[in-house]
């Protein structure tokens, strides 16, 4: 096939030639594209979203209910208990992050343990996957509901494996073009006291 639209272009007068080459390039580009597109979907279902509506449920309910009931049979299978948010240490750094900051201005709330994708919005798809599931420790977040810095609790086992080093990487930079501050908290070298200078740095009086 290929060598025959090969031929028949090789007997066309050459301008002729390049534009119905150019419209074949394309075409399958744009099939290639759909392929891909496709194949995305058919991967990842209704998994991320960008700043707006959950994906895939309100452009297909059905494949939605579908998808949940899946879901809602593998949980229904499986056991569950309860376990706590917070290390004991973790809970120590919340605790006096928590009273520094409602001390310094009560409209702010620290949150624990939150996922980039929920106050992190991207246009990229793949670039929000990245980052969609990565936590930070802590979130201070202020009177409008908007995170404006996240702490980094670094323990004693923080950076154990190869791959610590590279998702903090991956989190610092995606909170750095979201214009949203980044700050470590170093187990056994940092204070109540320091916690407090801390949070009066980052929080404005309220």
């Amino acid at each position: 096939m290929d060598g025959l639209i090969a031929l028949m272009l090789l007997n066309l007068p050459w301008v002729v030639a390049l534009v119905i080459a150019f419209m074949l390039g394309r075409a399958v580009e744009q099939y290639r594209a759909k392929v891909r597109r496709a194949e995305w979907r058919a991967k990842n279902g209704p998994k991320y979203h960008t700043g707006g509506p959950k994906a895939g449920y309100e452009r297909n309910p059905k494949k939605g209910a579908d998808f949940a009931a899946g879901q809602l049979s593998t949980v229904s299978r499986a056991k569950f208990t309860s376990r706590p948010l917070l290390n004991k240490s973790e809970a120590n750094v919340f605790t006096a992050l928590d009273k520094a900051v409602i001390a310094r201005n009560p409209g702010w709330q620290v949150m624990a343990q939150v996922s980039l994708g929920e106050f992190l919005a991207s246009p990229d798809k793949d670039a929000f996957l990245s980052v969609n599931s990565k936590r930070v420790d802590f979130a201070l977040m202020d009177d409008r509901c908007r995170v404006v810095h996240a702490l980094e609790y670094q323990g004693s086992g923080h950076h154990a494996g190869n791959c610590a080093a590279a998702r903090d990487a991956v989190k610092k930079e995606a909170l750095r073009k979201a214009g949203i501050g980044y700050h470590e908290v170093v187990a056994g070298h940092t204070t109540a006291g320091e916690l407090r200078a801390l949070v009066e740095k980052l929080v404005p009086v309220g």
